[in-house]
């Protein structure tokens, strides 16, 4: 299977009400470039001002996920969003006239259909993939939900939803390949409860809606002033509750449509990561608010890897011995050697680098679940560089050991986790005189000072 960006042949325009504001409003899909991603544009406003589909410009999630960016919003993006993500589609303009897309059927069947009679086309570059290595979780202590994401060859999404309702029950619902997106979950439509539109009538809140973009479930007894209400906010001589709980005459997709929707707009949600995910997510009464929040969480854990990495490429073009030449130097060796590489190194100073695994073994036990690197070990670490430093004065370095005679002034300023560059720099503070040296030492993470003592060791002959 080909792991080449895609977009669309050519332009659709879909045209319907956004449910929320009651109004017309028209959505266009347009080609894009490689390594776009998801871009709305409101031509409707002056400019056409863009939003890109991130995470970080999520700013209301009580209805649906809002964006916003300089002032420009966009409403209820998910359903779209999903349709993208189910797709497979990487990169896309999407232009609306308008501050929310149109609601059609409250699923994302329309949006499929749409993208799939114009046709996907492959792109020349390679997708961007984050693949998930290490369990990824969050959870929400007030409502109770939560999002667990675990290594898998693909990218799959379990939901399971319990709103402790009689009419709805309990709900799972599983998608194990995209593949499954279009025939299983594309058309399961948006739903809610009874007592949700009596709030949103109230507060004319849903001008678009309509019985046939929404599953209502019924948890209460209908007063006949809310009967009155619901013809005519829906423009129904007669309304009624049919033995399945459901309002109206809509008959359900699935048993589990609520579960499947619950499903989709997860996809839709975690698209705001802004890459390509391989892993399982596993999702406990989601909402667009911990959907949301779990995606910024997953993006900001890419953006330190992305910098790590990039950090790790500049470091490594300095890098003026490696490890095997400083175990030329040290009689250390794996796994007690701490020390990767030597970038600068000076008479009286010297910067030594420790990329910190999460494969280390003292990870292991220190602690289970919430991995952080021993101070000890950092201290190990930052005495090793140390040692390259005085020893390195020496014709024969190799027949020379250097001891600890004294830590002072040691301080740890924040904990130190898989992911993490070590950068050590130690200078000395007084002339190595019969055998000793004195030396301040500092370990930075992102040049922030992570830990700092004065040490003393002596050098011996072997």
């Amino acid at each position: 299977m080909s792991n080449l960006q895609t977009t669309i042949k050519s332009p659709t325009t879909l045209k319907g009400v956004g449910i929320h504001t009651g109004k017309d409003v028209s959505l266009t899909f347009k080609p894009a470039e490689e390594d776009v991603g998801y871009v709305f544009s409101r031509t409707d406003l002056p400019n056409k001002p863009s939003i890109k589909a991130l995470s970080e410009y999520v700013c209301e999630t009580q209805r649906g996920t809002t964006l916003e960016k300089d002032g420009v919003k966009l409403k209820t993006t998910e359903h779209v969003l999903a349709a993208l993500v189910g797709l497979e589609i990487d990169n896309i303009i999407i232009e609306i006239d308008g501050e929310e897309p149109p609601i059609m059927d409250g699923s994302s069947k329309f949006f499929v259909n749409a993208l799939e009679e114009v046709g996907i086309v492959q792109q020349s570059k390679l997708r961007s993939e984050f693949i998930i290595k290490d369990v990824i979780h969050f959870c929400d202590d007030e409502t109770g939900s939560e999002i667990t994401i675990i290594p898998a060859d693909n990218y799959q999404v379990t939901t399971m939803v319990d709103y402790e309702t009689k009419v709805l029950g309990t709900q799972n619902a599983t998608l194990n390949n995209l593949k499954e997106f279009k025939s299983d979950f594309a058309n399961a439509r948006t739903f809610s409860f009874l007592h949700e539109i009596e709030m949103l009538l109230e507060n004319d809140l849903i001008k678009g809606g309509d019985l046939n973009n929404a599953i209502v479930y019924v948890d209460k007894k209908i007063s006949n002033e809310t009967m009155g209400k619901l013809k005519k906010a829906f423009n129904r001589n007669k309304v009624s509750v049919k033995p399945n709980g459901i309002l109206d005459n809509l008959n359900l997709h699935y048993q589990n449509e609520a579960a499947r929707h619950k499903l989709l707009d997860v996809l839709g949600d975690l698209a705001l990561i802004g890459k390509r995910i391989r892993g399982k997510v596993i999702a406990k009464k989601p909402g667009h608010y911990i959907n949301t929040k779990f995606a910024r969480k997953v993006s900001e854990i890419i953006k330190k890897q992305e910098k790590q990495e990039l950090d790790k490429n500049i470091l490594e073009d300095k890098v003026i011995m490696n490890q095997e030449q400083i175990m030329n130097i040290l009689p250390h060796r794996p796994p007690f050697i701490f020390i990767d590489s030597i970038i600068d190194l000076t008479e009286n100073t010297i910067t030594g680098v420790k990329y910190v695994s999460a494969d280390e073994p003292h990870f292991k036990g220190h602690f289970p679940g919430r991995p952080v690197m021993p101070g000890v070990l950092i201290i190990e670490a930052m005495a090793q560089v140390g040692g390259v430093l005085v020893l390195s004065t020496f014709d024969n370095p190799e027949k020379y050991l250097t001891f600890f005679g004294r830590i002072e002034n040691a301080k740890f300023k924040r904990p130190v986790l898989p992911g993490d560059i070590l950068i050590f720099k130690l200078e000395l503070i007084s002339p190595i005189r019969r055998g000793i040296s004195h030396m301040m030492a500092r370990a930075y993470v992102n040049d922030e000072l992570v830990t700092e003592a004065e040490m003393k060791a002596k050098i011996i002959k072997k």
